[in-house]
């Protein structure tokens, strides 16, 4: 098999995997349903106060709302990704077994993640986003490009997501215990994506430091690119930029940490 065939079918296998788990992603679009509710009346709220904030008007800030809830899980911006398996086959030694395999450790696990990202989309992040779209008014483009380029600024979120949290897996070569790390990757996804407010909110130098960060290109960009506050060629190249340099510091990292693996527990 080409090692093109064998990543698009890990991918496809990280989809099946998780497609099998209907009632958690019943329970999972439930979840976000309810969340989006909570957020959009408080963003209401802060805009019948605030009109205009962050340069949205209420219609694109509930917009943000709904795609945060799709993108969540996508994303896995609060966990339930590769990272802690990924974790438990370093603590216990079994990553000894995969770095035998005839493939490459990160774009094995890079296209397993992508399966599993694209049936989180379309398992649980569509139907909380269809019922913001029908109960609340939104501001979604017309132009079919508009949505291609969504599209595209979602696919490189989804390898952004990856890249941080390969990095954040690969600390248990170093960490007997790698909750405290996992815990402040998901509190910095959640600030600096903007999943609890948009990061055009953040005033001043702060808000110029988020909106730089990698964390910036997993909501914050493909939001804008959706509503038309930003355009697609840039937010493309930022995207593109912070996943190659990630990857890239991936790959650094797993070579250190190959070349002195440690079986924990004996």
């Amino acid at each position: 098999m080409g090692s093109g065939r064998l990543y698009a079918a890990v991918a496809a296998g990280g989809f099946r995997r998780y497609a099998t788990y209907r009632a958690a992603t019943a329970a999972g679009v439930f979840t976000n349903t309810v969340f989006g509710l909570i957020l959009v009346y408080t963003y209401l709220a802060l805009w019948e106060a605030e009109p205009h904030l962050g340069g949205y008007d209420q219609a694109q800030a509930v917009t943000f709302v709904w795609l945060g809830q799709a993108l969540l899980s996508t994303l896995a911006i609060g966990g339930g990704g590769f990272e802690d398996e990924l974790m438990e086959r370093i603590r216990t030694g079994d990553i000894a077994v995969d770095l035998y395999r005839p493939a490459d450790l990160q774009l094995w696990w890079l296209a397993a993640d992508l399966g599993r990202a694209l049936f989180q989309l379309l398992g649980r992040g569509v139907v909380p986003f269809a019922f913001g779209a029908v109960f609340f008014p939104i501001a979604l483009p017309r132009e079919a490009s508009a949505w291609a380029a969504f599209l595209v600024a979602v696919l490189l979120a989804m390898v952004v997501s990856f890249g941080l949290r390969y990095l954040v897996a690969l600390s248990a070569f170093w960490l007997m215990d790698g909750t405290g790390v996992t815990q402040m990757a998901w509190l910095a996804g959640f600030f600096c994506s903007g999943m609890l407010l948009p990061l055009n909110v953040f005033p001043g130098a702060l808000g110029e430091v988020v909106r730089a960060l990698p964390w910036s290109s997993m909501l914050q960009a493909p939001a804008d690119v959706l509503l038309g506050e930003a355009g697609a060629p840039g937010t493309f190249a930022f995207q593109a930029g912070w996943a190659l340099a990630l990857l890239a510091l991936g790959r650094l990292v797993q070579s250190a940490a190959t070349r002195r693996v440690v079986v924990q527990g004996g």
